[in-house]
């Protein structure tokens, strides 16, 4: 999809730096780019027939009047613009917006969705229904619009000259989003601490859909007494607690980040549970079992190779992989904007592609699920939690922050509502040794279950020969 020429990527950034969306002209350009069809207001009233025609310069410098164009504004671009999406500036619905500041428009103009969160962050524009908002926008393919800002330009070029997600770049991440504060992820997730897609039923909370979620991923990785489990960004420790309270299990969970690994080997303390602060790329013990849930997002294009092969040399032979986490319906090789730079640095939302490439010769693919239509109920869940919770918070963290992560939570509800994000659950073994483990355990129940039917007969029939 982004098999691109050099020249190409030349051309779009040139027209960005020679072209500022300020200036009128550039308003002409980015309306001729936003709009499919012409717009009716921008009126050409140059008498090409009379200059062709040879006729004097007084007659010329007439065709010239102040009345030759008819410029739009940065306003009426982006009014005709989100009506394509049924989205009304200064309207009455809860998804319509409200516009603060004036300057909004041309800063969304300028930078595309970078802008349209930052403007939000700054408090120049609010939306009441923020989740329907960002959904219908997104049925509206409004962000295609903006695909050659210079924001969007400038991610795109520096994620291909550059691994964005190296031993030394991958801890950003955990520095920035998951070392916030422990208490302020506890305030907001379940009791399991699970920050990722849960699993819902008729009539669950948050903490029921989750907790079905971890049964969920530990039956289809056939866990029992005994397996040893790797735990790829264990997160808080909740997979692995549950696996070996639960499952009998003895697990290895790793992550980048240091609040998570001090409140995991805590909470995990008196269990089968090792916690260990480190990167899946330098862990050479061999497991039964690996599972990565929410973790993949952070890996990187470059990197999805590596990751499938540092995941099979962690596992033994007649092991299984669940990789679990958000994919996009595209491939892509740079993550949006805003969210790289406020929410998740150096994240990458890989497609179902791009990760069954990466597993090619290296895994066979036993089964896939996509539970991404629970994402939508989870965020919004994780919404109300941080805005019941943020009075403890306020002080610490300030309005533009409370601003950002409403931004955060709810475009991606959105974004989960309008389908254009998956949860996929992908299931990999190494030489098919999934169905034959699964084979061969079956008829080992079932020979222990007729042994210990015949057992008794045998003895009877001993005793009655004796008899």
């Amino acid at each position: 999809m982004f098999d691109v020429g050099r020249s190409a990527f030349s051309a779009a950034l040139s027209s960005e730096l020679l072209a500022p969306i300020t200036d009128r002209w550039s308003l002409l350009t980015a309306r001729s780019a936003l709009a499919p069809h012409p717009d009716p207001t921008l009126i050409l009233s140059l008498d090409q027939t009379n200059h062709r025609s040879g006729r004097d310069s007084s007659e010329r410098d007439e065709a010239f009047s102040p009345r030759q164009i008819i410029m739009p504004t940065a306003e009426n671009v982006m009014t005709n613009l989100l009506a394509c999406a049924d989205i009304r500036i200064d309207g009455t619905r809860p998804w319509d917006i409200q516009v603060h500041d004036r300057h909004f428009f041309n800063r969304v103009l300028a930078s595309g969705t970078l802008g349209f969160g930052e403007s939000y962050m700054d408090g120049w524009w609010d939306c009441d229904a923020l989740d329907e908002m960002c959904c219908r926008a997104i049925h509206a393919a409004l962000e295609n619009r903006f695909a050659f800002r210079l924001p969007n330009v400038w991610a795109l070029l520096t994620a291909l000259v550059a691994n964005q997600q190296t031993l030394r770049r991958s801890r950003k991440v955990g520095r920035v989003h998951y070392d916030l504060s422990n208490d302020f992820f506890e305030a907001m997730l379940d009791p399991n601490m699970q920050y990722s897609c849960a699993l819902f039923s008729e009539g669950d909370d948050l903490g029921a859909a989750q907790l079905r979620k971890l049964d969920w991923i530990c039956e289809r990785l056939r866990l029992r007494p005994g397996l040893r489990l790797l735990d790829i960004g264990c997160g808080w420790g909740g997979l692995a607690r549950h696996a070996a309270r639960h499952y009998g299990c003895h697990v290895v969970g790793i992550t980048i980040s240091q609040e998570q690994f001090r409140y995991a080997q805590r909470w995990c303390h008196g269990l089968d549970v090792e916690i260990q602060l480190r990167d899946y790329r330098e862990v050479t013990e061999r497991f039964d079992r690996v599972v990565s849930v929410g973790m993949v997002e952070h890996v990187g294009y470059k990197n999805y190779r590596a990751y499938m092969q540092a995941a099979a040399r962690s596992l033994g032979e007649d092991g299984l992989f669940l990789c679990q986490g958000i994919c996009g319906n595209s491939s892509r090789f740079h993550t949006d904007p805003w969210i790289n730079r406020y929410i998740f640095p150096n994240s990458m939302l890989p497609s179902l592609a791009q990760l069954a490439r990466a597993a090619e010769s290296v895994f066979i693919v036993e089964d896939i699920q996509n539970i991404g239509p629970n994402y939508d109920p989870t965020l919004l869940a994780w919404e109300e939690n941080f805005r019941r919770a943020w009075p403890r918070f306020a002080d610490r963290y300030g309005e533009r922050f409370r601003r950002m992560w409403r931004f955060y939570l709810l475009s991606c509800a959105g974004a989960f509502r309008a389908r254009s994000l998956q949860v996929f659950s992908i299931l990999f073994s190494k030489e098919h040794t999934a169905g034959v483990t699964e084979d061969r355990e079956q008829r080992q129940a079932a020979s222990s279950s007729r042994t210990a039917v015949l057992e008794p007969s045998a003895t009877s029939s001993q005793l009655l020969s004796c008899w």
